[in-house]
């Protein structure tokens, strides 16, 4: 009898420490988010040109995790299954972008605005899309605070000052109020100033090309001015973690620094690829992370982080999310079962005729990546015939760029070609990587000889998961991605989503 109630003392201080029981105890929470920026960009994570000080404390001071994916590699459903912390295809409408996200699914600053705490956000928080057909009447990223601005460094860098704002949520917060604020930046989406990575110093020739691209002057001096925007987001970063260190708050605030998906380049963001779903992911927790400068390779998946937060806040998280806790890392340097990410996609940016998407799901392990195309008779990186596009542009997935534009115009000269091939041809159902040997995913080895059991495996893992998640493409029941609307606005105005059949 001694020695359960010892092990029942024990197990209530673990709790009351790392599981934010009390009210004096539980973490503050800062979460940064920029748009469109890939893993491998940040000095933590090896980029030799870009200077990200914010990111690199955070991780040198916290974790870093090197298998980290959104849920969608498309703004607003990433978005969504990080403040529900559920997969995209669980969440209707919000699996696209330019929609809603229903207010029947539970996000986390609501649960933790019921249990006190001061929700607040800035910039870029969920969105693009509308929340009134989703029965809501404010971000679900908190309370918008947008009244600072700043003049931009360079064009196509949005005014906000996000870190500014920031401030002033901060300054309305009672001393004793627990806080979470999602600090979001528009950069590094683009458009960029072209010539804005030389007129800041950076040598073109240490920029790191990925091997999906050509390695040129343009596309180097694209990435270089790319890497520009990915600065100015960690600038605001640092800024804001500057404002509650004054206030002696930096010990027990979870500081979270990461992205909604990868870089704006072709085959990167609106692809399953790495380059489009591998993103930069850092946690500082003093009171609750007890692996200092550690990396965490298990896979994980930003949906894991709505768990993350109530857990550590000590609110009870909702049944409908399946995303799982991190907390289990923070405390232990073993590996806790999580052999495996997955990621989902279904409609972009309307690049196709009668809105149709490119339904699609990928598992991805340390090792391997597999992909499951729906419809591979369409084409994934959107049409190629601008008026069949919602931007009038061709191959309308991507945005555009002096990288696409490159590339299309000499998709048929030597060195281009295979890699325009790549970017912009049309899928096999079934597509398999082997990592370590093709770290860009640019040799489909599905159907290989050689390479059947592991196919068959992960095909199983994947379809089994998503049938335990009750997809709709795996499942049965209503799958209506491809009709329902869209509410951006269309510089095609012929293009529109079609009824449902």
């Amino acid at each position: 009898m001694k020695k359960l109630v010892t092990l029942l003392i024990v197990a209530g201080a673990w709790a009351s420490s790392f599981c934010g029981a009390t009210e004096q105890s539980r973490p503050n929470i800062l979460f940064c988010i920029s748009d469109d920026q890939s893993w491998a960009h940040t000095g933590a994570n090896g980029d030799p040109v870009v200077s990200t000080p914010a990111f690199d404390r955070v991780a040198a001071e916290g974790l870093r995790f090197t298998h980290s994916y959104c849920d969608a590699p498309t703004c607003g459903p990433s978005r969504s299954a990080i403040l529900t912390g559920q997969p995209i295809w669980r969440l209707e409408e919000a699996g696209n972008i330019w929609s809603t996200l229903p207010a029947k699914f539970a996000t986390y600053p609501d649960e933790l605005r019921k249990a006190g705490y001061k929700i607040g956000a800035t910039g870029k928080a969920w969105g693009p899309g509308r929340l009134e057909p989703g029965g809501r009447t404010e971000n679900p990223a908190g309370t918008l605070y947008e009244g600072r601005t700043l003049k931009p460094s360079f064009m196509g860098i949005r005014s906000t000052d996000y870190a500014g704002n920031f401030e002033d949520f901060m300054a309305e917060r009672d001393e004793n109020e627990s806080f979470c604020f999602w600090l979001g930046t528009s950069e590094p989406h683009r458009f960029y100033q072209d010539g804005a990575g030389l007129k800041t110093g950076k040598d073109l020739s240490k920029i790191v090309v990925p091997e999906v691209f050509p390695d040129n002057q343009i596309v180097r001096s694209d990435i270089a001015d790319y890497l520009v925007e990915v600065e100015h987001f960690d600038s605001m970063v640092a800024r804001a973690i500057d404002s509650f260190e004054k206030r002696g708050l930096l010990e027990n605030t979870i500081v979270i620094v990461t992205s909604d998906h990868g870089m704006p380049f072709p085959r990167a963001k609106a692809t399953l690829y790495d380059d489009g779903t591998r993103v930069p992911l850092a946690i500082r927790w003093p009171t609750g992370i007890k692996r200092v400068g550690h990396m965490v390779d298990d896979p994980v998946n930003l949906s894991d982080l709505a768990p993350t937060f109530l857990e550590a806040a000590g609110v009870s998280v909702p049944e409908m999310m399946t995303g799982r806790s991190l907390m289990g890392l923070f405390q232990s340097s073993q590996s806790v079962d999580r052999e495996s990410a997955y990621v989902g996609f279904e409609r972009h940016s309307g690049a196709r005729a009668g809105g149709k998407g490119y339904p699609s799901r990928m598992i991805r392990t340390k090792d391997y990546m597999f992909i499951y195309n729906f419809e591979p008779t369409r084409w994934p990186a959107g049409s190629p015939d601008p008026a069949e596009c919602n931007r009038l542009i061709p191959f309308g997935e991507y945005d555009s760029s002096p990288t696409k534009t490159f590339m299309i115009e000499n998709r048929d000269k030597h060195g281009v070609a295979d890699l325009a091939q790549l970017a912009f041809s049309k899928h096999p159902a079934e597509e398999l990587y082997v990592i370590a040997d093709d770290p860009h995913q640019m040799r489909n080895v599905a159907g290989a000889i050689g390479f059947e059991d592991i196919q068959s495996e992960l095909r199983e893992q994947l379809f089994a998961h998503l049938e335990r998640t009750r997809d709709p493409r795996v499942v049965g029941g209503p799958v209506e991605w491809d009709y329902y609307p869209h509410y951006g606005n269309r510089a095609n105005k012929n293009w529109k989503v079609d009824e449902k059949p």
